[in-house]
């Protein structure tokens, strides 16, 4: 659902129903005092829009009237006279509640995906007459069809929706006219969602699509992310390339687009779901509110006020559907945190923020999902009728305490919103190109930020850019990091990392690069010896040709920039050029580039039955999941990196190679060690290999899909079998302490077996397990071993997704050359 009209107000807003303060106490609920005090507001707002101000106000003298039915009537009868609704048909639709599945993204239910089989049926967009109750179809999906996500063009005159008329069909868009006629499918590209449509200044829709397909870091359900198309459905193209679910888009009164985004870089999985604005052309994608607040789980539904520039959303957890407590927040007071949120409902709610994690907020009850703002004061919203029950209602909200149930049906009520016609917001021109050109970054000052306490001017030399590549397969098993890892990936963060390269910082701070275009990046800050200060923790994209700036490292959004005298350095000569690293731009592997320095300086005493080795082992051999070296370099607690790391920002130097015990001894000697030399390459790798948050496979794809945690050759019946014949604790997630137990290079020294008597008949029957094991990775290498090929099943959704690409780039072209190709243009021959 889209807010693409911008709402206008004759006056100013009504301060004291917000309170001055920053959490000012809400007032009681549905009571002559709120009834009154939203009359007063109406009269003073709109005056003689509002003619029966008066008359409402009399009659709530009378003692009939302050209570019971008799209040309940004129409560009704006075607030459906806003002006702004009063004789104004509501849109919405009919529908079931959605079937909770991992996430409140995952309500497409894609054919052919791990959830596809809770799709459920729904009913017509309709059309309510607050006044009489009357209701009218607009356009019903038929008995097995689902209907969703209706936006109402800026002259009322047309209706965007998606739609799937059966469980073998996904989502398309569709537009029809007000009155339900003149139905046109505009999307149909198979094997694809698309939802979330919204009209865009000028006539272009934006919306979330599975066309760029890709899956989340945390499990195995598919993702999406923002395209534009044309009116009639031209020439569909990527303007979101985040690393996981972008929705829920909305105009903004000065043209830009909002929207929520959940991705995560290094960091917690469950509360990286916030607000983000970018231009309609995909430009310039920044945020807006609550990416570093770790309760609520999610903010989404972004609506903003256009006369306060405050904003009303969505407060929801991780694990739930989309809906939660209905807020209002205050940009003005800060980009996170309590201070900016203004109110809740229920009022309660605001007491959840930054409190608990990113499930908190489903303790709320009642819950809200899809709010529109009728005015500053006043919104339409779906919400819970009664506590428990998932059948939600039509309701009137406004800041006073009113709150209203307007209509109910026995499926439930959603997406409100008046049939009226608004004024559009400003078109944006495009700035991008729509080839393959480079964009290119700037930065002011990299020693501007809100934590950059302890480094000095100076001190940062070096900027890295990292691509933190999509997530395009999954398995069935899954390792127990900070959330579920299907396949395995690392320790315990989610992402795999490529550097793209590493550019310097001039005097005064200020960097100038190119960067290729589609590709989530994110940068890190490097001292002099090319060791991490600060890393970003997020990510970013750039449009071809485009420009984009930041003033420095993580800096204040609401606070005053510090003044810049001249031209920074950096913008005096062309941008520098991405190289990649050691010569080579690909995805990052320990056992290609860590493991062999390792080998080459430190095996000798650090193996199996040596006794530096039973300190830390730091041996190549492949364990059940990584390899004994990098099983115990994290169990062990030598890296002190952030993994899966909290929600707020972190200090500079606090977590990397600055802090890593691995790399102090390294650097600086041990009295073990003397006879230890690292070349200067050699260190600057592990140093790099720390600061990208110590990662292990190069890439989602695996040999073993069924195998535990989609890495092991080992199936789940040798498995149970070899825990009960060793007794052994096998390395199963990221707990301290848990060391490797298999080795598959060599199975004869598997610490499993060390409590086994040799040559008895368990010790000879696990023996043979991890033999077996071993004779598999022989024969279909594992991701960490050469020779490396992904299963049929990750080849078929690698070649989808190279499919969808080249779709992406044909309609690019046809952008360039001024023609147009539709989802159902034959290919060229």
């Amino acid at each position: 659902m889209c807010l693409s009209k911008v709402l206008i107000l004759t006056a100013a807003i009504s301060m004291t129903s917000y309170g001055s303060s920053a959490h000012p106490e809400a007032p009681p609920s549905n009571t002559p005092r709120t009834l009154r005090a939203a009359i007063e507001d109406l009269r003073r707002i709109h005056g003689d829009r509002y003619p029966q101000a008066e008359h409402f106000l009399k009659r709530l003298e009378l003692p009939e009237n302050k209570s019971g039915d008799g209040y309940r009537k004129l409560q009704r009868e006075a607030l459906l006279a806003h002006p702004m609704i009063h004789g104004t048909p509501v849109l919405f639709v009919v529908r079931p509640q959605y079937i909770y599945d991992h996430h409140n993204t995952e309500t497409m239910y894609q054919t052919g995906e791990i959830n596809s089989g809770k799709y459920r049926p729904g009913g017509p967009l309709k059309t309510v007459h607050l006044g009489t109750g009357i209701t009218t179809i607009i356009h019903d999906p038929g008995p097995d069809g689902h209907l969703r996500d209706p936006d109402i063009r800026a002259d009322g005159k047309r209706i965007l929706f998606s739609m799937r008329r059966h469980h073998k069909e996904n989502y398309h868009l569709y537009e029809i006219d007000a009155d339900g006629s003149n139905l046109r499918q505009l999307t149909s590209a198979p094997g694809v969602f698309d939802i979330d449509p919204c009209y865009l200044p000028g006539g272009d829709i934006v919306f979330t699509s599975s066309r760029d397909p890709k899956y989340c870091g945390c499990n195995r359900h598919i993702m999406g992310n923002l395209f534009r198309m044309a009116s009639d459905g031209a020439n569909i193209h990527q303007v979101g390339k985040s690393g996981l679910f972008e929705g829920h888009s909305a105009m903004m009164p000065d043209g830009r687009v909002i929207y929520d985004r959940w991705e995560y870089v290094d960091r917690n999985f469950g509360d990286a779901q916030a607000l983000w604005t970018m231009n309609p052309d995909g430009t310039n994608h920044s945020i807006f509110w609550g990416n570093n607040t770790a309760s609520p789980g999610g903010v989404i539904d972004g609506k903003i006020l256009p006369e306060s520039g405050r904003c009303l959303c969505i407060f929801t957890s991780c694990h739930d559907l989309p809906w939660g407590a209905l807020a209002i927040i205050d940009r003005n007071r800060g980009v996170d945190g309590k201070q900016s949120v203004v109110r809740t409902w229920p009022a309660d709610a605001i007491n959840f923020v930054e409190k608990g994690n990113h499930d908190t907020f489903k303790k709320v009850s009642p819950k809200y999902e899809d709010p529109w703002p009728v005015s500053e004061t006043t919104f339409l919203v779906s919400r819970q009728i009664r506590a428990k029950e998932k059948k939600m209602g039509i309701f009137l909200i406004d800041t006073f305490g009113n709150e209203l149930l307007l209509h109910a049906e026995k499926l439930g009520c959603f997406d409100p919103m008046p049939m009226s016609s608004m004024p559009v917001p400003p078109i944006k021109p495009v700035t991008r190109k729509y080839n393959n050109e480079n964009g290119t970054f700037y930065m002011q000052n990299a020693h501007i930020g809100t934590h950059m306490k302890g480094v000095q001017p100076g001190e940062a030399q070096y900027l890295r850019v990292v691509e933190a590549p999509e997530k395009r397969n999954w398995t069935k098993s899954g390792w127990n990091g900070q959330g579920q890892q299907a396949p395995a990936m690392n320790w315990h963060n989610f992402e795999n990392k490529r550097i793209l390269g590493t550019v310097p910082i001039e005097k005064d701070g200020s960097a100038h690069f190119e960067c290729p275009p589609d590709k989530f990046v994110f940068f890190q800050l490097l001292d002099q010896n090319k060791m991490m200060i600060q890393s970003m923790r997020s990510g970013t994209i750039i449009q071809p040709g485009a420009t984009q700036g930041c003033v420095g490292c993580h800096e204040s959004r609401t606070a005053t920039i510090p003044p810049q005298h001249g031209v920074s350095i950096a913008l005096r000569r062309p941008p520098s050029k991405l190289g990649g690293w050691m010569g080579k731009t690909q995805t990052f592997s320990y056992q290609r580039e860590i493991q062999p320095i390792f080998t080459q300086h430190c095996v000798a005493c650090h193996d199996f039955g040596q006794p530096a080795g039973k300190r830390l082992n730091l041996a190549a051999d492949r364990t059940l999941v990584f390899n004994a070296s990098y099983t115990d370099l994290w169990s062990l607690g030598y890296l002190d990196c952030i993994g899966g790391g909290p929600s707020n920002i972190q200090d500079a130097k606090s977590w990397g190679s600055h802090k890593s015990r691995l790399i102090e001894v390294l650097k600086e000697g041990h009295k073990e060690h003397q006879d230890v030399s690292l070349s200067q390459e050699e260190l600057e790798k592990i140093i790099t290999w720390v600061d990208l948050n110590a990662p292990y496979y190069p890439t989602y794809e695996s040999a073993y899909p069924t195998g535990f945690a989609g890495r092991s050759p080992l199936n789940a019946q040798e498995m149970k079998t070899l825990k009960t014949l060793t007794g052994a604790k096998f390395v199963t997630g990221h707990d301290r302490g848990k060391r490797a137990q298999l080795s598959f290079e060599r199975p004869e020294l598997s610490p499993c077996l060390s409590h086994l008597t040799p040559d008895s008949k368990k010790h000879q029957q696990s023996l043979a397990i991890i033999h077996r094991g071993a004779a598999r990775l022989q024969l279909t290498p594992r991701c960490d071993m050469q020779g490396f090929e992904p299963s049929e099943k990750d080849r078929k959704r690698l070649k989808k997704q190279r499919e969808r690409w080249e779709i992406e780039q044909a309609n690019r072209k046809a952008i360039q050359d001024g023609k147009k190709i539709y989802d159902n243009t034959p290919p060229n021959p």
